[in-house]
Order: C-alpha cells, then structure tokens, then sequence
C-alpha cells in the first residue's frame, strides 16, 4: 500500500523542497523540468480533483492557484504539517494511502499523483487502478507524473549510472521502491479500462494520462 515507506516519506519531508529545486546534486535528473510537469498535470486536470501524496502541497498549490476543487490525500504527518504552510488555513488534508484513503464526498473527474505511483507494487498497482476507474466520472480521467522505464536494462543502468557517479542515496532509492516497466503499466491501465498515453519529462519522469 506504500505505507512500508511512511519512515523515507518522514526523513524526506525536511529536505524534499530542496531537491525539487535542484539543490541537490544526485536528484537533479529526477525533478528536471519539475514546474513544468506540475504545470502539465495541473493543464490536463478537471474542476474536481483526487490528488494522492500531495507530499508538500507543491502539486496542490498549483491545482488551488487553477480554481480546482481539490481532495487531497497525504499518509505523512511530516509531510502534511509543511503543506499546511503552503494552503489555505481551512484546507482540509486528509491522512490515506493509495488504497486506503478517506471517499470523496463530490463526484472526481481527475486523479492526480506525481512521484508517487511507484510506491506500490505491480499487483497493487493494478488493484488500485481498478478502484480508481469507479471513482472517477463517466468521462474521467487519470493524470500521473511518476519514474518508470522503457526496459529492465533502463532500469539497471539507472541504478548503475547513480553508483558510478556516486549518487548511492538515489541508486538505495531506485532498488528500494517500484518503479514499473513503461508496458507494465499500459498493461495495468488498459486491464482497468483506460485509453493510456506517455510523455517523456526528463531521464526518469514520464507523464500518464489515461481516459475512462
């Protein structure tokens, strides 16, 4: 369910700003173009929006700045204490996961993540895909920004390039978490019942949108 990293989400929460901006030498490649892939969620969103893992309201910011009605979902005490310093005083966030998680209680036409989705496993990930497709409207849809690659050898080589350049805190992070096969996930989204496409970002960072 992603909660088996809830202690990375604490050590990262402090810090996580920082590497979005690039502050960070190791995780420059991963948050390249990091504005403009929150812009691209935020332009092919609803009105009404599922945002999991809002992390430190970065995403959330710019859904609210859009006029989006927004029901956000964060599993890290850390994390939601620094997103309330972002948002408006009475915006409500709510404690789940990307399976558990408090219902909405306005239809949702969009889901959203960014650098979440890979929390979960292959089986998980089709588990909740499958859940997310009845949350959503008739014409719904699925907007995610997450790491994925084209290849297990993609895969290895990322691990590898990260090692070589000494990059071990990225290199711990890529064998740790699940990050999927770009055909595994258009194999989860078709079984779901979507329409899915794929837009490269940076090295890492590919954008998913996927239509009911």
């Amino acid at each position: 369910m992603g909660r088996e990293f809830l202690t990375v989400f604490s050590e990262w929460a402090t810090d996580y700003d920082t590497f979005v901006e690039g502050k960070d030498p190791a995780y420059q490649a991963v948050f390249q173009n990091y504005k403009e892939i929150l812009n691209q969620v935020v332009r092919r969103s609803g009105d009404s929006v599922l945002e999991f893992g809002i992390g430190t309201g970065n995403l959330t910011s710019f859904l609210l700045a859009s006029g989006k009605r927004v029901f956000p979902i964060e599993p890290s005490l850390e994390m939601r204490q620094l997103a309330k310093e972002k948002l408006p005083a009475d915006f409500i966030i709510y404690d789940g996961d990307l399976e558990q998680y408090p219902r909405p209680t306005f239809p949702i036409d969009t889901i959203v993540s960014t650098y979440v989705f890979h929390h979960l496993t292959d089986s998980e990930k089709q588990r909740a895909l499958k859940d997310y497709y009845h949350q959503l409207t008739a014409d719904g849809k699925i907007i995610f920004a997450d790491t994925m690659f084209e290849s297990t050898q993609a895969y290895q080589s990322a691990i590898e390039n990260a090692e070589i350049s000494g990059f071990y805190d990225l290199a711990s992070d890529l064998k740790r978490e699940y990050y999927p096969l770009i055909s595994t996930m258009r194999d989860a989204f078709q079984k779901a019942g979507f329409t899915v496409s794929f837009e490269q970002m940076n090295d890492f960072v590919w954008l998913v949108e996927a239509q009911k």
